[in-house]
């Protein structure tokens, strides 16, 4: 551990008790994806009481906060929205109690991704007590829709309001290790047309789900032989979701509909994913589309976002992840572990649509994601901490970053 990195976590632990309460207060708020109003409030609050200026909403409610000036701009995004909850019988504790046992904080988000939220509003008040380096300017996003639109919420920060970073930070769970990608993903919806018959004279139909077996005898098939690569890993194809449409319990089906998860490795494309699937022995005259999300934001901003999202890697060698990885490296008193995430997050936007070098660092473990035994651990959360209010500055010292 260098001397900076013991000064930084010092402050953090003189925060300690405030980044944990701030997390707990923030658990205790429901708020899916289009409902985040209450927490951005009570974000926004805590913005205020750390002291930063221009704290705001953009338009679709994100909170934003910006500080310094200078010409280079680093963005630390945390998501506000989590996914639901499910059946809380199955939890060990109330998911929106935000519980304080053992040195852990439990509840529904309390890993994917509010405390990656409260460590960044502390970790750069940190920082500004300490004094933002030179010639660089910070933005901080608390965004929204991250479940149901990745990276939709950045992508209008960036292009719609002009707040276009040179590197960006995400607080996506990495088990305070630095991810450097991910696959890409899609929604795919498959659907087959038949005839409705009674089902005592079934002869006289045509069975939809009979003409959708085979698709998805198909689809298993096509799964194996997807491409793979050394660092994403492989592609995959799986159905994630069936139902038909029939006139009654004793009626042949007229439609039958299924949809897919596919994930994207290196090389892969939406448009290749597609073909694939348009080309299956089976598929016949069955419709293939890209799902779309429609919606609005919690301002009443209407949404809509194709569900295809590009695979991405940032590579080792590159500044934003050296300088990223020698921040925490200086608190953490080892070398994080460099690695990248199974599932996707708002880098889609920002590294996979943008070309902004975009890299991943927070507190949690990321396989408690969407899980009923979500915890975090209060040291983890400190170290998160101490580490956000030295990365803006080790990232300064690597201004040939191209963004």
């Amino acid at each position: 551990m260098t001397a900076e990195g013991r000064a930084a976590l010092a402050q953090a632990h003189g925060r300690e008790s405030e980044i944990v309460r701030f997390l707990r207060d923030l658990i205790a708020i429901p708020a899916t994806s289009g409902r985040e109003k209450e927490r951005c409030e009570r974000i926004q609050q805590e913005y205020e009481a750390l002291g930063f200026e221009g704290v705001r909403f953009d338009r679709l409610g994100s909170v934003v906060a910006s500080i310094g000036n200078g010409p280079f701009t680093v963005m630390m995004d945390g998501h506000t929205d989590c996914v639901g909850v499910g059946d809380p019988s199955v939890w060990l504790h109330d998911p929106f109690e935000g519980k304080l046992e053992d040195g852990r904080v439990f509840g529904r988000g309390a890993v994917d991704e509010l405390p990656a939220v409260a460590c960044m509003a502390y970790g750069v008040r940190i920082l500004a007590e300490r004094g933002l380096p030179e010639g660089v300017r910070l933005i901080l996003v608390a965004s929204v829709m991250e479940e149901d639109c990745d990276g939709y919420a950045l992508m209008h920060l960036i292009e719609q309001e002009g707040l276009r970073p040179n590197a960006v930070v995400l607080g996506e769970p990495t088990n305070l290790g630095v991810y450097r990608g991910h696959r890409g993903r899609m929604g795919i919806e498959v659907v087959a047309r038949g005839v409705a018959a009674h089902g005592a004279c079934c002869e006289r139909g045509v069975n939809a789900v009979y003409k959708m077996a085979p698709i998805i005898a198909d689809i298993e098939l096509l799964n194996n032989r997807l491409p793979e690569d050394p660092f994403l890993g492989k592609g995959t194809v799986t159905v994630s979701w069936v139902d038909c449409a029939s006139p009654s319990f004793n009626a042949v089906p007229d439609a039958a509909r299924i949809v897919l998860d596919r994930r994207l490795t290196a090389g892969e494309s939406p448009e290749d994913a597609l073909a694939q699937i348009r080309a299956l022995s089976h598929i016949g005259d069955a419709e293939v589309r890209v799902l779309r999300w429609e919606g609005s934001s919690w301002t009443g901003v209407p949404v809509s976002q194709e569900q295809a999202f590009p695979a991405w890697i940032l590579a080792e060698e590159h500044p934003v992840v050296g300088g990223v990885a020698a921040a925490v490296e200086a608190v953490l008193g080892r070398p994080p572990a460099i690695s990248l995430w199974p599932f996707s997050t708002n880098g889609v936007a920002t590294m996979g649509r943008l070309g902004i070098p975009t890299v991943g660092f927070a507190p949690g473990r990321e396989e408690l994601a969407h899980t009923t035994g979500e915890w975090v651990a209060v040291e983890d959360l400190v170290k998160a901490a101490a580490a956000y209010s030295l990365i803006p500055q080790f990232l300064a010292a690597h201004r040939d970053v191209a963004g």
